[in-house]
């Protein structure tokens, strides 16, 4: 049989990494994991006796300023060979300002340098600033404010120059 602490600790686990399923048996109790979105979901099975735990959800991350609604990001263009891609260094929350009621970082069409922060990843309660690492244009958002971005999942597409 498992501990609640037990499971708890493996809820936090898994919901700090990329790992979307977890499954354990031990003494004939089977505990399985799954992360879909973001959402946890434990299924606890014993012989005669089925037990569900699901844990509130995350709050949903303010709504973006109206300015920002007006302004959604786009699909990938058709040729994007010659663009830039910045992706996301970790698992986290992407966010377009520094808050829900200031203005965006960057906007399609502003010009950025190497040093210019594009966002802010949120991963644990840490607020991660990240950098274009491109002088350039942008040319696409690829992501929703709010959304739950992968590791290595592009955000941004630049044009260099």
């Amino acid at each position: 049989m498992f501990k609640l602490s037990e499971i708890k600790e493996l809820i936090k686990l898994v919901d700090q990494t990329s790992v979307h399923e977890v499954e354990i048996e031990n003494e004939g109790t089977r505990l399985a994991i799954r992360k879909p979105g973001r959402t946890e979901v434990v299924n606890v099975q014993t012989s005669p006796i089925a037990h569900t735990y699901v844990p509130a959800a995350a709050p949903a991350p303010a709504a973006p300023a109206p300015a920002q609604q007006a302004e959604q990001p786009k699909a990938p263009a058709a040729d994007t060979s010659n663009l830039h891609r910045i992706t996301s260094p970790m698992v986290g929350t992407f966010y377009r300002a520094p808050s829900p009621d200031a203005a965006s970082f960057v906007n399609v069409g502003d010009r950025v340098t190497e040093k210019t922060v594009v966002c802010i990843l949120e991963a644990m309660k840490l607020m991660n600033p990240l950098e274009a690492e491109v002088k350039g244009q942008i040319v696409e958002i690829l992501v929703e404010n709010g959304q739950l971005v992968e590791f290595g999942q592009p955000l941004f597409l630049v044009k260099p120059e």
